[in-house]
């Protein structure tokens, strides 16, 4: 097996056993062992758990806000590209479910980056950017499109969390309600909205 090959393979052993037992339940040793090889090799390519933990994290992150990025590109409806958005999030829960499992979970309290947090502020920020085009079009103050933006991600993201288990119903049907919740919601947005009762 080339360097290459063997670094790969680790990944792939590292990324299944951290999405089923998590960063603290994974160890250098069960890396090697499932991979057929020792301790040393584990840490010749990766200098620890850690390494390539963050190695693995770094490859969800990239392909997850990859998809996202790729969702929104395009000019469309605000309708479609939130559509787009949520079926991309669902897209790879279904097709990288170990992926997302992995990004869900805590990560080391060391890393700053790579959480699933750090995450959703980076999807949050695009959203953020098409929600103010689409608030000053409308009317609407473009600096609360921050606001609204993380509540959309939330929203995804969170029912993202509970669709990885339930599986059920089917991800468009999903997706087709979160739009229907968001955007039906959305298009009657009071201009400058009340609490009904004022504590």
């Amino acid at each position: 097996m080339t360097g290459k090959e063997r670094r790969q393979q680790l990944l792939d052993v590292a990324r299944a056993l951290f999405a089923d037992k998590g960063f603290d339940g994974t160890s250098v040793e069960e890396i090697a062992n499932r991979a057929g090889v020792s301790k040393p090799v584990v840490y010749e390519h990766f200098g620890g758990k850690e390494g390539i933990y963050a190695v693995v994290v770094d490859r969800e992150t990239r392909a997850l806000l990859d998809g996202m990025t790729d969702a929104l590109s395009d000019e469309a409806h605000p309708r479609v590209l939130l559509e787009r958005a949520a079926a991309s999030l669902l897209d790879y829960v279904e097709n990288s479910t170990d992926g997302f499992r992995i990004l869900v979970r805590d990560s080391p309290v060391a890393a700053s980056t790579g959480t699933f947090s750090s995450l959703l502020n980076d999807i949050a920020s695009q959203v953020e950017h098409i929600l103010g085009v689409q608030f000053a079009r409308r009317g609407y103050a473009p600096s609360l499109a921050g606001l609204y933006s993380q509540a959309l991600v939330g929203m995804v993201a969170l029912t993202g969390q509970w669709w990885l288990e339930a599986r059920d119903p089917h991800k468009d049907e999903v997706v087709a309600h979160l739009v229907n919740l968001a955007w039906n919601g959305l298009s009657h947005l009071e201009g400058e909205p009340t609490l009904a009762e004022h504590p």
